[in-house]
This record gives C-alpha cells, sequence and structure tokens, in this order.
C-alpha cells in the first residue's frame, strides 16, 4: 500500500488508482526528508545499535569481518519482499562470509506485522528502527535501499538492489549481487552508487 520511487517515478498498487498515490501519500511519505544527506562511500560504515524483534540488541560493529548488506526494509512493500527472495538464494551461495541486516524504518509498520512478514519471509533476524534514527544515519530513502559493507567496516556501495522497476520488469543489473561478488574477490564494486528504488520510506513529519 506504498508509493514507488525512483527519482521521480512513481507506481501504482494493485488495488489504490495512481492518481491517489502520487497526490495523497506521495507527499505525505516525504516529510522529514528535507535535512537528510547521504553518506559517502569508501569511508567508515556509521556505526549504530538497534534492537531486532526479540528485543535483541545488535551494533554494526559487532559484524566486523564479515561483509554486510544492510537493507532498508518493509513488510508492506512488494519491491522489499521481492528482494528478500533473492537474497535468500544469494544468501545460500555466499554462506557465512556475508551478514544480511535487514532494517524496519517505517514508522506506519508495528510489531505484530514486522513479526508475521519476518516469520513468511523466513528471516533469521530483523532491525527495529523506531524512530528513523538508522535509516536517517545512513541517508536511505526507500525499501530497499542497500548498503554493502566491507570486511573493515567501510561502506562500498549504496544504492538499488537491481536495476528492475515499474517500467522495467526484467533485472539487466544485479547490482548488489555484483557488489558483494566484487568484494568477496577483493575488488571494488563497480557501479559503487545508484539511484535507490521501492517505496518510499514512512518518516515521521519534519520538526
Amino acid at each position: 500500500m506504498l508509493a514507488c520511487v525512483h527519482s521521480r517515478d512513481h507506481c501504482q498498487s494493485n488495488s489504490t488508482p495512481f492518481f491517489l498515490f502520487y497526490f495523497v501519500f506521495a507527499p505525505v511519505y516525504n516529510q522529514g526528508m528535507e535535512n537528510i544527506d547521504p553518506i559517502e562511500n569508501h569511508k567508515p560504515a556509521p556505526n549504530f545499535n538497534l534492537q531486532d524483534i526479540n528485543d535483541q540488541s545488535h551494533a554494526l560493529s559487532d559484524y566486523l569481518g564479515s561483509i554486510v548488506i544492510l537493507n532498508f526494509w518493509s513488510a508492506e512493500c512488494t519491491w522489499s519482499k521481492r528482494a528478500d527472495e533473492l537474497i535468500a538464494q544469494y544468501l545460500l551461495e555466499w554462506g557465512d562470509r556475508v551478514q544480511y541486516l535487514p532494517v524496519a524504518s517505517n514508522l506506519n509498520e508495528d510489531r505484530e506485522i514486522l513479526v508475521a512478514q519476518a516469520a513468511t519471509r523466513k528471516l533469521d533476524l530483523l532491525l527495529k528502527d523506531e524512530k528513523n534514527r538508522v535509516a536517517n544515519l545512513y541517508g536511505a530513502t526507500s525499501t530497499p535501499h542497500i548498503f554493502v559493507i566491507d570486511t573493515g567496516g567501510v561502506l562500498r556501495y549504496q544504492g538499488a538492489f537491481d536495476d528492475v522497476t515499474f517500467r522495467q520488469r526484467t533485472p539487466g543489473e544485479h547490482y548488489l549481487y555484483l557488489a558483494v561478488k566484487s568484494l568477496l574477490r577483493d575488488q571494488l564494486p563497480d557501479p559503487d552508487l545508484t539511484p535507490a528504488y521501492g517505496c518510499t520510506i514512512v518518516r515521521a513529519a519534519a520538526s
């Protein structure tokens, strides 16, 4: 039930007309983003500490030594669900060399729906970003919005999961997959920055 964004692109839900998303939902969902700046690649990724849906605490620094996929995640967004399904396949290939940290930042998604969707998608871990703190720290704008961090804690890729959009349904570039494969080969991702595509993160209004 969320609007989709990629620069100025928006996409419709199966049940809600396009014009309702564009004129009703999109302006509301962009509230609170005015003063958020993107972070830079090839610098240490900002550390954070979040609780998961089982109230266990996790810090990004706990995962030094592994490649980390930080994914801003949604229980309701179909783009986020698609990314989860493909990431699950990738993780089978990569094994414990790669850690997956999905972060739930949408203010409209309560604990009940997070727990239910984590179970449905068979996620081992789901972090709660209840006040958009980490989304704001990273300049995340959509779900999914991918950040790939190397074994030394340095941010090496940020942006889209792949190049699939509402208008292009078949992927031609698998950005996340290629970024991780590059790091596993001790190479830098190329590209290392792409525009994120998905459903806009639901934030608190700017004060």
